[in-house]
């Protein structure tokens, strides 16, 4: 796609996001990779009012190219694709749900939410929790750099969801399936429910590779 489709789909992607509740206010930032930088939402702007032509286009240095001034959490977004050279896209959400997972105590940081269903097998996939840091805090992005080499979904602690993808339909379609999922989990965490067994999870990998 050529930059301005991509300027473009981050618009329409915000939006659609903002209107169906996966944020609010101006919380919440896009991103997708550039051969020489990224595009990302600016700063103190809402997901459901972006203007294409002024999305922030930083370099891999962090510098801004062109358009407003970026999220302050550019470098997160920057710290995942250094560590996930074949993804392109990242969707960072303060989404209700999963943002109410992040805030659980007594799980296992390594996999937060167990497999409720295939879906969630297949699109997300194992989720870690990143400790707690204040927003803006660049040492976030030195933590996220090594645990995101392993995992596509991270749950930033007491903060909110951090989803990667080949494309922005994948990181979106991805940052949607962990909210429902941390919904469902929710729903059932105090219940006597049946998880996906192992062998059930590999099997699903194996036959979904692709």
């Amino acid at each position: 796609m050529s930059e301005r489709e991509l300027r473009e789909q981050i618009a329409c992607y915000g939006k659609s996001l903002y209107e169906r509740g996966y944020g609010v206010g101006t919380s919440g930032n896009i991103s997708v990779r550039l051969p020489d930088g990224m595009l990302i939402t600016p700063t103190n702007t809402s997901l459901g009012r972006l203007d294409p032509d002024r999305l922030s286009k930083i370099s891999w240095c962090g510098d801004l190219l062109q358009g407003d001034k970026p999220s302050k959490e550019a470098f997160l977004h920057l710290a995942m694709y250094q560590a996930r050279d074949n993804d392109n896209a990242v969707v960072h959400l303060h989404s209700t749900y999963s943002v109410a997972v992040s805030c659980l105590q007594d799980l296992n940081p390594q996999n937060v939410i167990p497999p409720i269903t295939a879906y969630f097998v297949m699109k997300v996939g194992c989720v870690t929790r990143v400790p707690y840091f204040p927003p803006g805090d660049e040492k976030l992005g030195e933590i996220v750099r090594d645990v995101a080499a392993n995992s596509r979904a991270l749950l930033l602690a007491n903060h909110g969801p951090v989803f990667c993808g080949s494309n922005l339909d994948s990181a979106v379609a991805g940052a949607e399936e962990l909210e429902e999922t941390a919904k469902l989990f929710l729903l059932l965490k105090d219940e006597r429910a049946s998880y996906l067994m192992s062998q059930q999870c590999q099997e699903l990998l194996e036959r979904f590779s692709s």
